[in-house]
């Protein structure tokens, strides 16, 4: 497969006022060179700015800056492939989600259906969190995943709220999740290049996990909601791998929001790369080790009920 034909996807959410919206039309009024599809839950709700708007009758319209409008009134998947028959007239697909929506079918779409897994490429999940707000929805289903699924986070309204809360709720959105990066905004501003184009399912960056967050500190606020890395030197036997995994996402796939890794494969001289979603799970091989590169592996998991030890010893079960 050619990647450089994929299309890729950034898929927007965020709790009801958190800025979305906002940056929604940022990214559709921002000369950031690409031509931007953008497809939204439902047109209606969203308030983009009616001067850009074409034509906004027909489920795919275009934009009077190039871009690409649609609303998922019907089916995503028929949508995106629709979408791709105007392939030549857009470069990035943004898709954002309602505000009360647990963002994980949305990112399902992408492993499910062969044809738009092969047109398109999961560049990034960004969510937009309200820093003055945030503190009435911990509880809310919907609020925790939103965050639980991002790669990206808008730590939004920043200037509501004091360095001392913004510290406190960073250190809670890293004890949910430690892979995403985490930017302060005000009003969504925020460099494109930061959230388009960043390639966070591509894992070149690797894990960026922070030492700090793996103390005893990080499960102060006791979450059901918790994130949990492992990092190991070794081989690994591929098939013990396989075999693990799955009974893992029989078991608890429900309670497995995302995971996400880089292992070192006995017998297999490139990175293998795999990610999850629930119950989906998606591995392939990655560029080649570098020569002078520490082979190790690197594994995240989200999701409610993490037994830590347990998935720690059975992945070391799986040792060559």
């Amino acid at each position: 497969m050619d990647t450089n034909t994929q299309i890729p996807v950034t898929v927007l959410t965020g709790y009801l006022g958190a800025g979305k919206t906002t940056l929604l039309n940022r990214i559709l009024t921002h000369e950031h060179g690409k031509k931007v599809a953008v497809i939204v839950n439902e047109f209606g709700e969203v308030g983009i700015d009616h001067k850009l708007v074409v034509n906004a009758d027909e489920e795919i319209f275009e934009m009077n800056n190039g871009c690409i409008c649609c609303t998922v009134r019907g089916d995503l998947i028929r949508i995106i492939t629709n979408l791709m028959r105007r392939r030549d007239k857009f470069d990035h697909l943004v898709i954002e989600t309602t505000g009360l929506a647990d963002p994980a079918p949305v990112i399902q779409t992408f492993f499910v259906d062969e044809d738009v897994n092969a047109k398109t490429k999961l560049d990034a999940v960004v969510t937009v969190v309200d820093a003055k707000h945030i503190s009435q929805h911990w509880e809310a289903e919907e609020a925790q995943e939103q965050i639980a699924f991002a790669d990206i986070i808008l730590l939004n309204k920043t200037d509501l709220v004091s360095e001392a809360a913004l510290l406190d709720l960073e250190q809670r959105i890293k004890s949910m999740n430690l892979m995403c990066k985490i930017y302060r905004t005000q009003n969504s501003e925020i460099e494109m290049d930061a959230v388009l184009g960043v390639g966070a399912f591509e894992l070149d960056r690797a894990l960026q996990i922070d030492p700090e967050f793996l103390g005893e500190d990080a499960h102060e606020h006791d979450e059901t909601v918790t994130s949990l890395a492992i990092v190991e030197s070794g081989e690994l036997y591929l098939p013990k791998v396989n075999a693990w995994i799955g009974e893992l996402l029989r078991e608890q796939g429900a309670d497995i929001f995302r995971m996400k890794g880089i292992l070192n494969i006995k017998g297999i001289d490139e990175r293998f790369v795999f990610q999850g979603v629930h119950m989906l799970f998606d591995g392939t091989r990655d560029r080649l080790w570098h020569p002078n590169e520490h082979r190790q592996n690197e594994l995240v998991f989200i999701g409610r009920n993490l037994d830590a030890a347990k998935l720690k010893s059975d992945f070391l079960a799986c040792m060559y």
